[in-house]
């Protein structure tokens, strides 16, 4: 047994799988795809749930990762102990459906005992109490001694949660001595003292529970493997927790230096530099997989994180921003497995940079609100305020409990979390969209065959009518008004990816019937349609015709989103993912993850690159392949779509290669032309920018024309090359005359000066002088303000100005008036 790197570690567990025929596959995003149960991904096998499911098929029936995790369920204990952390990295190796108990038995105690040279006498296996099969081949197969052996009962040896698959768990222990123990004759593992250490975790998952208790033998069984790698480090390092890990040593090292305190000399300095430790490696992965800094969500979880390693650094006595330079180590230490954190250094860097600024507004801000919060709060601040905070300010709630805590004062935390929901429950109701067949069509499409699409090679198709649905209805024969028609095989395409539904037609003898989208469910494709004369019935031989103009439209912009994408990655950096897109005939929208304005420079570049790549006019290529072929050709996947063993890669030259299901032109050259109309922000950190292609350009270029000569006939200029003098000719003379006009609300003011001061009152030794100025200029009012305070040095006014519309109040104290406890 000998000292070994975290990161030596990482690449032989991975080594080591592949050499039993294990596919490795690289650590998934934290941003979990496709599941709203998780907000960040928190477990090795997380993202695989629906490979064990068989929702999706695996790439492989055996791989084995390296996983990147977050944990945020007590993030206000990071630091307080050396035991917690946000970050962790989990090593598995994964079976589905293959190899199960003596397979992962084996290889467990294989690479534990002959790669990692641990002694087998300081391993200790569990078992579930009931499960005789792995105490047999433990004792019977590895040769480990019955003693040595321990069982354990459901709470600790079986996993399940809720009802489906479950099974019992066998667990590795490791003695790191007796030095660390409790001194109990009972000490063995399993006991809460230090001295036994779980490093490995088999989850032989072999039966279903159908929630009421009962449990059925599966009949395909799986294997999920857990082994932390920070865990791991500490028994090969022999280190006592994870900030002592060569990797995450270096981090704290560089916070001790920049602050100039020394690990382990003070208590409370311990936990600032730990959470600091913990807390910018967890906020450097997450950026790297496109978290953004955001007042809720998983953005809200990062901007936590930052700011209270921010707050840190101020309690350790930093001056100025810091965090940058510990994201340089954090990327330093772990590029080599995760090369995503080099190729976005920059990016990542920036964000944490804004944040870190962003947080000294924030700071003083709130700091002076919840400062007179507490002076007015009795014993517990409300979750109004606390909440207000929060919303209205970006002011972490631990943040508000700690320095509430301080003035011994309790916050509502139900009333914020009440608040918080109801802010929750309004945003999902915003985003449900009530008419999606998602939520309203499955039942109708029960035990209906997948649709062959046939739109990528043709635009018509001969088709058999498979259904007919009418209100949630499957008659047999539809003769007029609105329905849905699917058919065995099509050329529509269906809405995904973006890319809207196709229209047209579907004839079928004499009946047309005209189609007015496409949507697509589970691989089966809906024809949104309306009929006004004649009938379809279910068996009927059709003919589908897409509308060829308008598809041709959609590829066009389609495309271009491609290439735009490609464009915006040189010009602003790689750190650019798609956040989302909308394609149609018309136009192309395409969000983004940014964190700034893209500058008018920017997309001026932006745009003619991807006019140089149409000019170039570049074949654009499809081709069908397995996901880690794709990711080798160095395909891109397109936000939320789900990928099975087959993928379409799109290609344009070197240019653009994607991951993509919908339709393309044969050739960028097929584009004609690209125009950005706007750039806007859509949310923290992504941005939107809208453009069009093709004819697309020559509409835009018309209503440019049309606008060019309405201002030209609205500013009577006979030419059009003209306006734009013309419109500085009539800029200067509405200047003219505002300045005539305020000079002559001045005079208008000035001459009630008089009477305004003769209805003066005095009020102690302070003349007060008020009046309803009607409808003169705010500056005229001001200005009036000025000859009051000249000529008496204790006044004090107080004007109504409005014009019928508005109202507005402007007032005045003199200094001899100040003096006296005026105050304007």
């Amino acid at each position: 047994m000998k000292w070994t790197s975290l990161n030596d570690l990482r690449e032989s567990f991975l080594a080591f799988f592949e050499s039993k025929e294990h596919l490795r596959l690289p650590s998934f995003s934290l941003i979990p795809i496709n599941d709203k149960s998780l907000l960040l991904i928190n477990s090795g096998m997380a993202p695989m749930k629906k490979y064990f499911t068989r929702e999706e098929e695996p790439p492989r029936d055996r791989v084995c990762t390296c996983q990147k995790c977050i944990r945020t369920g007590d993030i206000d204990n990071v630091g307080k102990t050396a035991r917690h952390g946000t970050f962790f990295e989990m090593l598995g190796n994964f079976s589905f459906g293959d190899y199960f108990k003596t397979e992962a038995i084996t290889w467990s105690w294989e690479y534990l005992t002959k790669v990692l040279e641990i002694p087998e006498d300081l391993l200790y296996p569990s078992v579930y109490e009931q499960d005789d099969e792995a105490f047999e081949l433990w004792n019977k197969m590895i040769g480990v001694p019955a003693e040595r052996i321990v069982r354990m009962g459901k709470a600790d040896n079986f996993w399940e949660h809720g009802s489906g698959p479950c099974g019992p768990c066998s667990e590795i222990y490791f003695d790191r001595g007796i030095e660390h123990g409790c001194g109990s004759p009972d000490c063995y593992p399993g006991c809460e003292c230090d001295r036994f250490i779980e490093i490995w975790n088999n989850v032989f998952s072999q039966f279903s529970n159908d929630g009421e208790g009962n449990y059925t033998e599966l009949e395909t069984k799986n294997i999920d493997t857990g082994m932390g790698l920070e865990r791991l480090a500490c028994v090969m390092q022999g280190v006592g927790n994870l900030f002592e890990v060569d990797t995450i040593r270096k981090i704290l090292d560089t916070v001790c230096a920049l602050s100039g305190k020394t690990y382990g000399a003070d208590a409370n300095n311990d936990v600032s530099i730990r959470v600091i430790t913990d807390h910018i490696r967890s906020s450097t992965f997450m950026i790297s997989d496109g978290v953004i800094p955001s007042n809720e969500g998983r953005g809200y979880v990062l901007r936590r994180l930052l700011r209270r390693a921010a707050r840190h650094g101020k309690l350790l006595g930093i001056e100025g921003a810091f965090l940058g330079n510990l994201c340089d180590v954090v990327v330093g230490e772990s590029c080599g497995a995760y090369p995503e954190l080099s190729e976005k250094h920059d990016y990542i860097k920036k964000v944490i940079s804004m944040e870190e600024d962003r947080f000294e507004a924030t700071i003083d801000a709130g700091l002076n609100i919840l400062s007179g919060m507490l002076e007015n709060a009795d014993k517990v601040l409300a979750g109004e305020d606390v909440f207000k905070l929060y919303d209205t300010f970006g002011f972490p709630i631990d943040l508000t409990r700690e320095i509430a805590e301080e003035k011994g004062i309790a916050i509502d935390e139900e009333g914020f979390t009440a608040l918080m929901k109801a802010q929750k429950e309004r945003a999902r109701n915003a985003r449900a969209d009530l008419s999606s067949w998602e939520s309203a069509g499955n039942d109708a499409l029960e035990g209906i065959a997948k649709t062959e699409f046939t739109g990528y090679s043709e635009l018509e198709s001969q088709a058999t009518v498979v259904a007919i649905i009418a209100d949630e209805d499957k008659p047999n024969t539809i003769t007029e008004g609105s329905f849905s028609l699917i058919l065995d095989r099509t050329p529509f395409y269906g809405e995904g990816g973006g890319q809207v539904g196709d229209v047209g037609v579907i004839c079928c003898g004499d009946t047309t019937v005209t189609v007015v989208d496409t949507k697509k469910v589970d691989g089966v494709y809906i024809h949104v349609c309306e009929l006004t004369d004649g009938s379809v019935s279910v068996g009927d031989k059709v003919v589908a015709k897409v509308d060829s103009c308008n598809r041709r439209a959609i590829m066009r912009n389609h495309s271009g989103v491609h290439l735009l994408q490609g464009a915006l990655r040189a010009v602003l950096g790689t750190h650019v993912e798609q956040a989302g897109s909308y394609v149609d005939a018309s136009r192309l929208r395409f969000d983004f993850s940014h964190f700034a304005a893209v500058t008018p420079e920017e997309l001026a570049k932006v745009e003619a690159m991807v006019n140089e790549e149409i000019m170039s006019a570049v074949e654009i290529e499809t081709v069908e392949t397995d996901i880690e072929s794709a990711r080798k050709m160095g395909a891109m996947a397109l936000f939320g779509e789900k990928y099975g063993k087959t993928v379409r890669v799109v290609k344009m030259g070197d240019y653009s290669t994607e991951l993509c299901g919908g339709t393309h032109a044969k050739s960028t050259g097929n584009l004609g032309l690209f125009k950005i109309i706007s750039e806007t922000s859509v949310a923290a950190g992504v941005r939107r920018i809208e453009a069009v292609c093709g004819m697309g350009v020559l509409s835009l270029m018309a209503e440019k024309d049309k606008l060019i000569s309405d201002t030209a006939a609205a500013l009577k200029s006979a030419n059009v090359h003209d306006i734009a003098n013309k419109a500085v000719h009539s800029q200067a003379e509405i200047a003219r005359l505002k300045r005539e006009l305020d000079a002559l609300n001045s005079k208008m003011a000035a001459g009630k000066l008089d009477d305004m001061l003769a209805g003066a009152t005095e009020v102690g030794s302070v003349l007060l002088v008020r009046a309803d100025m009607g409808a003169v200029t705010v500056d005229a009012a001001r200005d009036l303000c000025d000859k009051i305070k000249d000529k008496y040095a204790n006044a004090v006014a107080v004007l109504a100005i409005h014009d019928g519309e508005k109202l507005n109040f402007v007032g005045m104290a003199a200094p001899e008036a100040v003096k006296a406890g005026a105050h304007a």
